[in-house]
Formats: C-alpha cells, sequence, structure tokens
C-alpha cells in the first residue's frame, strides 16, 4: 500500500461574512447536514489512510481542539485505515490571530514532511478522495504543488487559474479569453514551495508573517511547477449564511 503523506487543514478564518453564526461558533465547526465542517475533511483523510493532520486554528480555536482531540478514528475503519492522529498549530495563542494561509502553512511547517495534503476547512466536498496514488506521483514529480480545480461557482465567475492540456497550472490574468477555473482549496504541496524563491518567510514563521498563498502559486506556475486537476464532484465554498442554509436545505 502507498503511504500518505499528513494533511494540513486550515482552520483559523474568523468567517467575518458568516456573522452572527461565527461569533460564537469558529466557521469549521458549523454543522453541514448533521456534522461540523473540519469533520467532513477529517473522515476523508482517515477513510484515505492518511495518518496524522496538522490543524491551524485562531478565532475560537479552543472550541476545534477540544470538539477534535488528539485522535479522529472512524467508526468501522476500513481498509487503508481509519484513525487519524491529530495536532494543532495555535496561531492566536502563538500571535494574537490568524497569519493567513501561507503564513500558516510556513508555521506548521515543522510538524509536516516534505509532502502534504492540503485543504480549507471551510469548504464542502463530500466527493473528493485524498488518493494516495496522486500522491505519490505528485511526489515523484518536479511539481511545488498540485491543485484541484473546480468549475466556477456563481459568487465566483472569473475564476482562479487556468489549465492547460498537459495538465500544468496557469496563471491567466482576468481580461485572458481561455477558461479559468476556481481553486478548491484542496491540493498536494511540497515544503519546497514554502522557501526562497517562492517564500521569503523563514522556516517555522518564527515572527508570525501573514501571506496569503496565492502569490506563491503564481510564482510557481510561472517558473512551470504546479499542476492541476478538475474535480467535478460536488463542492461548496461555505462562505455565507445563506450558502450553508442552501446544503442544509
Amino acid at each position: 500500500m502507498t503511504r500518505q503523506p499528513p494533511a494540513m487543514l486550515l482552520a483559523a478564518g474568523r468567517g467575518e461574512r458568516m456573522r452572527p453564526l461565527t461569533d460564537t461558533t469558529p466557521k469549521p465547526l458549523l454543522a453541514v447536514r448533521g456534522r461540523p465542517l473540519l469533520e467532513w475533511h477529517l473522515r476523508a483523510l482517515a477513510e484515505a489512510g492518511v495518518p496524522r493532520a496538522v490543524v491551524n486554528t485562531a478565532w475560537l480555536g479552543d472550541q476545534v481542539s477540544e470538539r477534535f482531540g488528539g485522535v479522529f478514528s472512524l467508526p468501522r475503519p476500513g481498509s487503508l485505515g481509519g484513525v487519524l492522529s491529530i495536532s494543532y498549530s495555535n496561531e492566536a495563542a502563538d500571535f494574537g490571530d490568524a497569519l493567513e494561509t501561507a503564513g500558516g502553512i510556513a508555521r506548521a511547517l515543522p510538524q509536516l514532511g516534505p509532502v502534504f495534503w492540503l485543504a480549507a476547512g471551510d469548504v464542502f466536498a463530500p466527493d473528493f478522495v485524498f488518493e494516495p496514488q496522486a500522491a505519490e506521483r505528485f511526489a515523484a514529480s518536479d511539481a511545488l504543488a498540485h491543485l484541484w480545480l473546480v468549475p466556477n461557482p456563481a459568487h465566483h465567475l472569473r475564476g482562479d487559474f487556468g489549465l492547460a492540456p498537459d495538465g500544468r497550472a496557469l496563471n491567466l490574468p482576468t481580461d485572458h479569453p481561455g477558461p479559468r477555473y476556481t481553486y478548491s482549496t484542496i491540493a498536494v504541496l511540497r515544503a519546497e514551495l514554502f522557501t526562497a524563491p517562492w517564500c521569503d518567510i523563514p522556516p517555522g514563521n518564527p515572527q508570525g508573517v501573514r501571506a496569503p498563498l496565492a502569490p506563491l502559486l503564481r510564482r510557481a506556475m510561472d517558473a512551470g511547477r504546479v499542476t492541476a486537476a478538475l474535480h467535478t464532484g460536488r463542492w461548496t465554498d461555505v462562505g455565507t449564511p445563506e450558502r450553508l442554509a442552501e446544503l442544509n436545505g
């Protein structure tokens, strides 16, 4: 069996657009179809045999660690696995606030490895499978990132990136006539992406630098070092109370 790399789950955001729901509950703990949003990812990771996950937290982060603790176990473990160990990167305790995507990943990097899965805790993607073969193919390539893209939702019609016929992700301008797709927030990344020349944050981000991920990805795309695939399963960025209500309707 192919050994799975660890995963990083992003759960530190304030969820401003989800207020007042997120005034007392962190966004990844909002329930979708009877389960906290973050639990959908934890289940999928455990089912795929991923051995451990690092969850970054900030706003009401103690609720996340209290809810899931240090181990997530499936009721009936499958052939690939079923027990996922969880550790936390508490950005609020360390720096008082969230470090954004790249800053948070860089902070947690010592808990990860040379290759790791990435997913945002506020995205609902129940059909996505964290396939070990996908991680293995990526590890054997020279890519710095492999992204899953989705058809553009109504609230993001311009999309984020292009997709070449050979599987390379393209940093296309917004006025480019070619098709652009939305980044699902699910990826496999190489730790090398968080070093020079792609990223200037020191290892472990000891100063708590706040930085987004997209500029790093765009630099790597311009160098031909990012690949992508199109995910056509169910996917929702649960960014507003209306989208949450629609999922639960």
